[in-house]
């Protein structure tokens, strides 16, 4: 069952970093993993909730730093010690297959994707607490994640699963503080 489930996983990251690759995705998806291209809009979501909220904005500031901390925390120092999965940049079996596309391949394991995982949790933790405000078009605050995530693999540095799992743990974890902070907090009180 792993076999078959780690060939497709292989599959997978063949035909995102290999077949659906073109000059121009090289040149932009490596750069949507860095941290400091999204400075920009930690700073407006900041500004935002402080602005609008008030005291409650600091608090929702303290929740959202609060989530992507819990996510790292959970994705790197627990389920990637226990999986102690390789990268697909270090497996001398996948190795020949995959064009990285970044300076360095990361250090660490691959399971689960830390940059997943931390996206998804601060997309979900934002969605849950600010829904209210701006109903269905929240739902747009996950094409963020989704293009983090998808260039993990383009760039050759983690499986599809692994950013499927960083992922599902991010959604968990960032509804789960944003139903806490909804309950304790919320931004709607007057």
């Amino acid at each position: 069952m792993l076999q078959a489930l780690k060939k497709i996983d292989v599959a997978l990251l063949e035909l995102v970093n290999r077949d659906w690759s073109a000059p121009w995705l090289d040149k932009i998806l490596p750069w949507l993993r860095y941290q400091e291209l999204w400075y920009p809009f930690y700073i407006f979501m900041a500004a935002f909730a402080v602005i609008n909220f008030g005291r409650r904005g600091w608090w929702w500031i303290l929740g959202f730093v609060a989530t992507v901390s819990l996510a790292d925390t959970v994705s790197s120092k627990l389920i990637k010690q226990a999986v102690q999965r390789l990268r697909p940049c270090y497996d001398p079996e996948v190795l020949s297959m995959v064009e990285l596309r970044v300076p360095r391949c990361s250090g660490g394991f691959s399971f689960t994707s830390s940059h997943a995982a931390n996206h998804f949790a601060m997309a979900a933790f934002i969605f849950v607490t600010v829904y209210p405000f701006f109903g269905k078009k929240a739902r747009l605050i996950f094409l963020w994640p989704v293009l983090v995530s998808y260039a993990q693999v383009y760039v050759g540095v983690h499986y599809p699963l692994d950013v499927i799992g960083g992922a599902l743990v991010g959604l968990m974890l960032g509804t789960i503080t944003g139903r806490f902070f909804n309950r304790r907090i919320s931004m709607q009180q007057a």
